[in-house]
């Protein structure tokens, strides 16, 4: 099977900051309000997703994501508006560009 394929990452100080791992992570926290939860379902320590956060808070002018520390309830973790918004502007942005190859895709037709 011939197709184009494309990862988008945004990249700060030429390293990557966010893409599709990040953006699985956040989406996972949103849903179920723990990183250790999220870091769980996607079969991750939760030493590296406490990592990806702590690299995208401390890279940020704002928090992207608050985490509360456990208690006798136990922690969590929220998204903030600002972690919201990149998650969406993220997603328009693949979307984009899926749309795009999709279409490019047809050149393979010729091939």
């Amino acid at each position: 099977m011939k197709e184009i394929r494309f990862r988008c990452w945004i990249n700060i100080d030429e390293e990557k900051y966010f893409g599709p791992g990040p953006l699985k992570l956040l989406q996972l926290i949103d849903e179920l309000g723990s990183l250790s939860k999220a870091a769980k379902t996607m079969g991750m320590s939760y030493k590296k997703a406490w990592d990806i956060i702590n690299t995208l808070n401390s890279k940020s002018s704002e928090p992207i994501v608050v985490l509360q520390k456990g208690g006798a309830k136990g922690g969590g973790a929220e998204i903030t508006e600002k972690g919201k918004k990149i998650m969406k502007s993220y997603t328009e942005l693949n979307n984009k560009i899926e749309e795009l190859i999709s279409h490019e895709n047809q050149i393979l037709d010729l091939l």
